[in-house]
């Protein structure tokens, strides 16, 4: 049975809020010049396309495309606690949107977030 799609208005997932805002690392690394050092954006791939979190929580998830990636996060090299693994996670289609352009990502469709290619 086929569900109708779902306007999504919701606040992020704590673990992907926790990502986009703070990046995979624990906070306060620097360079050894001394100015801040890069963390990791939350990403994914699908489709030979790398999508950026757009914070955006008014959108209508579409059917489900299939599997996005969430690469592997480790800008804390000399912390091999600081590393993130590689994930998955189900990418949906978005109402009105090209996949190329945009997609949702999340365990469910109330759960997605929008991503906009980058």
């Amino acid at each position: 049975m086929t569900s109708a799609p779902r306007t999504v208005r919701r606040v992020l997932p704590a673990v992907l809020l926790v990502l986009a805002a703070t990046g995979c690392g624990e906070g306060g690394a620097t360079e050894p010049d001394g100015s801040a050092a890069a963390s990791c954006a939350y990403v994914v791939t699908y489709a030979d396309h790398s999508y950026l979190d757009t914070g955006d929580t008014d959108f209508t998830v579409g059917k489900k495309l299939g599997t996005a990636t969430v690469p592997e996060c480790d800008d804390t090299p000399n912390d091999p606690e600081g590393a993130v693994p590689e994930g998955r996670v189900t990418a949906y289609a978005v109402e009105g949107t090209d996949p190329a352009v945009a997609i949702a990502v999340g365990d469910t469709p109330a759960e997605a977030i929008l991503m906009k290619v980058r």
